[in-house]
């Protein structure tokens, strides 16, 4: 059923994390917000004012101001590289010409954005985004010509309009602001990162760490929204994380890498300082163990059990497919993309089910940073039901519609200074009837006894979707023996859709706190065929002489 947005208002009042406002948010409400205060008189005049002699006059403007305050500490081999605050701001601005059907929007200059002042001088602040709107709409008409004239060289007509209409909503949401205790962390990240010296005295069996880092990261981000159709949004976000990266070399010139994070959407969701230390004291120590490894052998087919951690990454990559781009002019392409024409096809095994879930704020205790409540085009982030039995029955959609999919589920996400697309947020996969990993490795040795393998192989860590860091070769006796120098070389969507035998029932969370956050629950994953052969990459010499100590 047609929507239309003129004639009802979806009014969501957001206050702290967790609070409901006890009534909706109004226009006047946010007025007492400095900066939507200074973006709600420009952006009305710019819906009146705005428009060349002899051309068109916007259908659409939004307009985004992102408040970032980020606070890193950096260490290096137990020393300190840098630790410091910064602050800055930014204006991205959207202009639409057309209509709903066919506009100006396709080009990667589809948002403009403009440098702004951090503090909230109304006036600084409406400089600059009269000074984005500018450029947004000069770039906007000359956009508006090229398609109107590519558009005349296709035969085939758009399969679906270029902007949907929604709902406005009101969405005002605290600020987001950087708490964080500066002294302790410069001190905890170089006690990790000097862990290495007794690593090389107990571990690494005459061998020299050449890399060890430790690094905290914390970020604040503020996001105000306003549009032309009346959509008024105020969020804030934060997100934490501390991470430990290591290296080496074997005698034979493989570089060796190990890293582990701990990530959070508050300071209380990190590893306790302790559990961060034996974690980073066991990666030392597993790049010892690597060191020592032999090399895999020259190929294997057969059974591999992905750790639910290579398998959130696997999945990650693999079903990113499931957000929906629109496709070139001229074609009949629902999307592009990997499941472009998957929709309602088998794309998982049947015991397999995928949501995306933006309201789905944690998991088993753990915060996840890919939740939200309404999406960087103002529009509600709704649970999307992804694959059902095994078979795609969506997209994940932001405000330009593909066919059969005229409206967005509230997922069009956006970088501090880029236009918004489609992202994934909470994505999760569950399986029908899960094993646990004694059951799942008990499974694996029986398909490796009956097809007459000697050994089979877990993945417990990836470094990319083709590269184990940490690879065991799994004897049918059960005997474990890490190996090293390994590739993945098939693990594509045609394995994920037919080779997936069975699945764990406990789902890792891997948060991932990219430009654009997002969150993956997955389940270990036996895989029933899978090649393992050696990457074969070039190993650099061995320094002509020790490092200093």
């Amino acid at each position: 059923m047609k929507r239309v947005a003129w004639l009802l208002a979806v009014v969501l009042s957001m206050g702290a994390v967790g609070a409901e406002a006890e009534k909706p948010a109004t226009r006047a409400d946010a007025e007492k917000d400095p900066v939507l205060r200074a973006m709600l008189k420009e952006l009305d005049r710019s819906v009146e004012q705005l428009q060349l002699p002899g051309s068109l006059k916007p259908y659409f403007i939004q307009y985004r101001t992102e408040d970032v305050a980020s606070y890193t500490a950096r260490t290096e081999f137990g020393a300190i590289e840098g630790a410091g605050h910064a602050h800055h701001r930014v204006v991205v601005v959207t202009v639409r010409v057309g209509d709903r059907k066919a506009d100006s929007s396709g080009s990667p200059a589809d948002a403009t954005a403009e440098q702004a002042c951090v503090g909230d001088d109304e006036v600084a602040l409406r400089s600059a985004l009269w000074a984005a709107t500018d450029r947004a709409y000069k770039v906007a008409l000359a956009s508006y010509a090229q398609k109107q004239a590519a558009l005349k060289q296709v035969q085939t007509p758009p399969q679906a309009n270029d902007f949907s209409e929604e709902l406005p909503v009101i969405a005002l949401g605290a600020r987001a602001r950087l708490e964080v205790e500066h002294g302790i962390w410069p001190e905890r990240m170089m006690r990790v990162s000097g862990l290495y010296r007794a690593a090389e005295n107990k571990k690494l069996a005459g061998g020299v760490v050449d890399g060890a880092r430790a690094a905290f990261e914390a970020m604040a981000r503020t996001t105000w929204l306003v549009t032309s159709e009346g959509t008024i949004v105020r969020k804030g976000t934060t997100s934490f994380e501390e991470t430990f990266a290591a290296s080496t070399q074997a005698d034979d010139g493989m570089r060796l890498t190990r890293s582990y994070s701990s990530t959070g959407a508050s300071v209380a969701d990190l590893d306790a300082e302790e559990v961060f230390e034996k974690h980073a004291e066991e990666l030392l120590g597993s790049l010892g163990d690597l060191r020592q490894a032999p090399l895999v052998e020259e190929e294997y087919h057969g059974p591999v059990l992905l750790s639910g951690d290579a398998s959130a990454d696997t999945l990650r990559a693999l079903l990113s497919g499931v957000t929906a781009m629109r496709p070139r002019l001229g074609t009949e392409a629902r999307t592009v993309g990997a499941f472009a024409s998957s929709y309602h096809a088998r794309v998982l095994p049947d015991f397999l089910e995928v949501v995306d879930d933006p309201t789905l704020k944690s998991f088993n205790g753990k915060a996840l940073v890919g939740a939200y409540r309404v999406d960087d085009e103002g529009v509600t982030g709704e649970q999307v039901k992804l694959v059902e039995g095994g078979k795609l029955q969506g997209y994940l959609i932001g405000r330009q519609p593909v066919r059969d999919f005229p409206h967005s589920n509230g997922h069009g996400r956006a970088t501090i200074v880029g236009p918004s697309r489609p992202h994934i947020s909470v994505l999760k996969i569950t399986p029908r009837e899960g094993m646990t990993n004694e059951e799942l490795e008990k499974r694996m040795l029986e398909i490796a006894r009956d097809r007459g393998l000697d050994h089979v192989y877990i993945v417990q860590t990836l470094g990319g979707v083709q590269f184990p860091r940490l690879l065991y070769r799994v004897g049918t006796d059960g005997k474990r023996t890490l190996v090293r120098g390994a590739a993945l070389d098939d693990m594509d969507n045609r394995t994920l859709r037919s080779s997936v035998e069975a699945a764990g029932k406990d789902l890792w969370v891997a948060n991932y706190t990219d430009d654009v956050p997002t969150t993956v629950l997955a389940p270990a994953l036996l895989v029933d065929d899978v090649t393992v052969k050696r990457a074969n990459e070039k190993n650099a010499k061995l320094p002509f002489y020790p490092p200093p100590r």
